[in-house]
């Protein structure tokens, strides 16, 4: 007989055999969870079938009990008393989870983008709650972080004292938009877990699963709450580029852009649960090694970070087609304000939003009209403008070849009172010509014709910054850093 493989987690213990798995529940009971009876973890193990077989069908097979018989053997699904229960899964490869995959250096930005996209399709699916208020909701979060910290001895009152402190006082700046969000429809019955451990490749396509069955508060949440999990665990894990990305694409498929400025402050409740329910592990289970101790002091110091305030910001990336924008953009983004980083306005993208089209689907040429254009540019000020107003910093994104959408982009940030700085990438043309023939994909419809109309024009007098574009990449974003006056690393 095969070996059983068993993982232990706060309030888990998962047995790994053959081609199952059967997850059992800890009789565990803490701030959030109460596991303390059998017919308490009965009831987990049946609703978290029921709530995963939304996203992972194929997945949970059902529940079984454990019984204790007449003769006082235990068994499956027997006619004697409760004992337990399990949940039954089907098994997959452990490199199959996307932590596994960050581990191995197996992310891809393509990965991650059909990610993003899954869990959008998910947050429409899951049914909206009334809460009465989003900032109440998020102030639920606190409270429990508050306890859960308490049943640890890793941290000193003091610095649990002081973050907590600093969480109020960011719930109440952050308040009317999250109320407003509720208001919306935006707090909804939603995952609750969603970090790389819970997504993996079935099919080769992404899979959400173990969502949160236990605490209907923990999981009834703003949907960019949901997704701070991920953008932290990217970020914790030392992929910002990969949380951007996602955030980006996130909000490219979703109506979400009023709560952009607000991720980086629900990242840092991600990392503050992930601290204290660290440090209750290390409680209940002892540390012989130390590693739990350094991960969980890790998330503490992360949430702490996330929460200092950044200044908005606005960088536009002009060129003409084959320039690199979009590749300077998006490897820019992710150092740009406060963490995930920059939100990423990219003509090309609202263009076809505008047309109610996805990103890589080619459009006729009547959707390039000047008029049409003028629409674009216009909504990417605008755009810009209010995500400046709300907190957040921007990367624009966009061939720029009017001296009018230069000057409205830095008015936009004018308005704001944003720092601004606006880059032209300079390529020469034949080179440009080279990269528009042999591109492939993405979201930009230019060709060697429309490069060549380009070319003809006069762009006029730019005073942006003009940087040779023919180089690497780090070299280009290195310098547009300098620029702003950071360092890049």
């Amino acid at each position: 007989m095969a070996a059983v493989e068993t993982i232990e987690t706060h309030i888990s213990r998962i047995f790994l055999a053959g081609d199952r798995v059967f997850k059992m529940k800890r009789a565990v009971k803490l701030p959030y969870v109460n596991f303390s009876t059998p017919e308490r973890r009965l009831a987990a193990c049946r609703k978290e079938v029921e709530l995963n077989s939304m996203t992972a069908p194929d997945l949970y097979l059902g529940v079984r009990c454990i019984t204790r018989e007449a003769d006082g053997r235990l068994a499956l699904d027997g006619d004697g008393e409760l004992v337990d229960a399990v949940v039954e899964m089907l098994r997959f490869e452990q490199s199959a989870l996307l932590d596994h995959m960050a581990e191995a250096g197996a992310l891809t930005p393509d990965l991650m983008t059909r990610t993003a996209l899954m869990i959008a399709r998910f947050h429409r699916q899951v049914p909206v709650v009334d809460t009465g208020s989003g900032a109440a909701n998020l102030k639920g979060v606190l409270d429990i972080n508050k306890a859960g910290f308490a049943t640890s001895h890793l941290f000193s009152d003091t610095e649990v004292w002081a973050l907590d402190a600093a969480f109020r006082k960011a719930l109440v700046r952050h308040g009317n938009v999250l109320n407003q969000r509720q208001l919306a429809g935006k707090v909804r019955r939603c995952h609750g877990d969603l970090h790389l451990r819970n997504i993996c490749l079935l099919g080769d396509e992404p899979c959400l699963f173990d969502c949160i069955e236990f605490n209907d508060g923990i999981a009834t949440v703003d949907v960019l709450y949901d997704l701070a999990f991920l953008l932290m665990d990217l970020w914790h894990r030392g992929f910002p580029e990969l949380a951007n990305l996602v955030a980006n694409r996130y909000l490219d498929e979703t109506d979400n852009e009023d709560g952009f400025a607000l991720l980086s402050f629900l990242m840092a409740i991600r990392a503050a649960v992930r601290a204290h329910v660290t440090g209750t592990q290390v409680e209940e289970d002892g540390d012989s090694s130390g590693n739990l101790r350094a991960e969980a002091r890790a998330y503490f110091d992360l949430a702490a970070n996330l929460l200092n305030e950044r200044p908005a910001q606005l960088i536009a990336i002009g060129g003409l087609s084959g320039s690199g924008k979009t590749t300077v953009a998006e490897a820019l983004a992710a150092h740009v304000g406060a963490a995930p980083g920059a939100r990423i306005i990219e003509s090309d993208r609202i263009r076809k939003a505008m047309h109610g089209v996805p990103p890589e689907t080619r459009l006729p040429e009547k959707a390039y009209r000047p008029e049409v254009s003028e629409r674009v540019y216009r909504d990417m000020a605008l755009r810009s403008s209010f995500i400046l107003a709300e907190g957040g910093s921007v990367v624009a994104d966009a061939v720029f070849e009017r001296q009018l959408d230069r000057m409205r982009l830095e008015r936009a940030a004018g308005d704001r009172q944003a720092p601004f700085l606006g880059v032209w990438l300079d390529v020469a043309p034949d080179v440009l010509w080279h990269r528009v023939d042999q591109r492939r994909g993405g979201p930009s419809d230019a060709t060697v014709e429309i490069l060549s109309h380009q070319l003809e024009k006069d762009v006029g007098d730019i005073s942006w910054q003009r940087l040779d574009a023919v180089r690497p990449l780090d070299a280009i974003i290195s310098d547009i850093m300098t620029l702003c006056g950071w360092s890049f690393q």
